[in-house]
């Protein structure tokens, strides 16, 4: 995916990402809310070895054993020798081991300086724990860890360079930290969804899907009308809308499938039901009338004919009827309205629609249209239901695959091809019907997402 697909997978699931992130606030506020508040105090122990009136090197020797000692310090602060005489000289109802847990002691690389810092719930006792800790411990190192020999003093001393102060700020709960946090995790969390949302999801959304998955071109795309059912003929009932001058771009397309001067045949089917390959046949055998050009149009769909009920013609005798010898092509075929076009309905549903579609018979009627037709367009059923269409396809020029954006699935289109070719036929071109005219994904479709006007 290129930064352009990311984009539209955040876009698509703006909603629910910017709902993660305001429940991670939400979140980050209650644990806030919730979270006692504790307060830290700190003090700073300095660290130094022998008599400042020594020689130079004495000095040298001596901050630098200090610097050493500092490492092994740190370690020795949060430990029971020096936090027994804390708990028994501030009377704490706690142990060392449990007190450790509140007490912290770092030093900065190459200093002599320690830092010791204690939380507790009680400003108050946080600066009065601090403090004993830095006068236990200048005891323990004088008298236990560094303690000299005779009567000699310790030759290292612990001095407090800045005393522990009352905190007047709790250190937690920090509300524009939970915040932050709770926001960043919940806006994470929406972006993963998302991503992983968009992985798992088969469906096709861009022409580029279409045209990776078929290696055929995408010949057009007919945006989303929620009154589709209502008005399928929209080329002959709303000429100027703009779903109808994508039919008409569509017609332009196909017209340079069509190889030398003789007559053209094409097969229109999907990989599923409710793809929209009907209204396709349909509008684009107008379309194709609308240049003057004759037009038959053939219900091949001999198990859910549609072809009659569109155009409102009498579909008692069809296809079928021809196919069996029950009448001829020319008693049955209908001519609509003034025009150039002319309907062939599916007739009586037969019980072997297949075997029939794929008949010498049908190989007959198709040089017979061919000789009086200019262009013939026959609406097949999907190839992943039935055969129909991969058989019948072998007459013609070859199939136009219709595939419905949002709807129909990779795996799906990428079958329907495969049943087409298994025949030996060809998968001319595809059509992307139900582009979105809205939201993320109508720049996925460039010049295919028509805007309602």
């Amino acid at each position: 995916m290129d930064l352009h697909d990311y984009v539209r997978i955040l876009r698509r699931n703006l909603v629910l990402i910017i709902s993660l992130a305001l429940i991670g606030v939400s979140a980050g506020a209650l644990v806030a809310l919730t979270t006692p508040a504790r307060y830290t105090a700190s003090t700073q122990l300095y660290v130094a070895v022998g008599s400042n009136a020594g020689t130079t090197s004495e000095m040298t020797q001596g901050t630098n054993f200090a610097r050493q000692a500092v490492t092994t310090y740190v370690s020795v602060i949060p430990s029971a020798i020096v936090l027994d005489p804390v708990i028994a000289q501030l009377n704490l109802s706690e142990s060392a081991e449990d007190l450790a847990h509140r007490v912290s002691a770092s030093a900065a690389l190459n200093t002599v300086v320690i830092d010791v810092t204690v939380t507790d719930a009680s400003p108050e006792q946080a600066a009065r724990i601090a403090n004993a800790i830095g006068e236990s411990f200048t005891t323990v190192v004088a008298q236990q860890l560094e303690a000299p020999t005779g009567d000699r003093p310790s030759p290292v001393r612990i001095e407090t360079l800045q005393p522990a102060q009352v905190p007047l700020t709790p250190s937690a709960p920090n509300m524009r930290l939970s915040l932050a946090l709770g926001g960043l995790l919940g806006l994470a969390a929406g972006v993963g969804i998302a991503v992983l949302r968009e992985v798992l999801d088969t469906r096709i959304r861009t022409v580029k899907d279409v045209e990776e998955i078929t290696g055929a071109p995408t010949l057009g795309g007919i945006a989303l009308d929620p009154q589709a059912k209502t008005r399928p003929l929209v080329v002959a009932a709303a000429a100027r809308d703009p779903r109808a001058e994508a039919y008409r771009a569509l017609r332009t397309n196909v017209q340079f499938l069509a190889l030398g001067d003789g007559p053209a045949a094409y097969v229109i089917t999907s990989a599923g039901p409710s793809e929209g390959k009907s209204t396709t046949s349909a509008n684009l055998a107008i379309a194709f009338a609308e240049t003057g050009v004759r037009v038959a149009l053939l219900d091949g769909d001999l198990r859910k004919p549609k072809v009659a009920d569109y155009f409102g013609i009498e579909g008692g005798l069809g296809l079928a009827d021809v196919l069996v010898g029950r009448v001829a092509a020319s008693d049955v075929i209908q001519r609509w309205g003034r025009g150039t076009l002319f309907l062939l309905p599916a007739g009586t549903v037969p019980p072997n629609p297949a075997e029939l579609l794929g008949s010498p018979a049908m190989a007959t009627l198709m040089r017979q249209l061919k000789g009086a037709f200019d262009v013939i367009i026959i609406d097949a059923p999907p190839t992943l239901l039935v055969t129909d269409a991969a058989v019948v396809s072998r007459f013609t020029n070859g199939a136009i695959v219709v595939a419905a954006a949002g709807s129909t699935t990779k795996p799906r289109l990428a079958n329907a091809v495969k049943n087409v070719e298994a025949v030996g036929s060809k998968v001319l071109g595809t059509v992307v019907t139900m582009v979105p005219t809205a939201g993320a994904d109508k720049t996925a479709y460039g010049t295919y997402a028509y805007a309602a006007q």
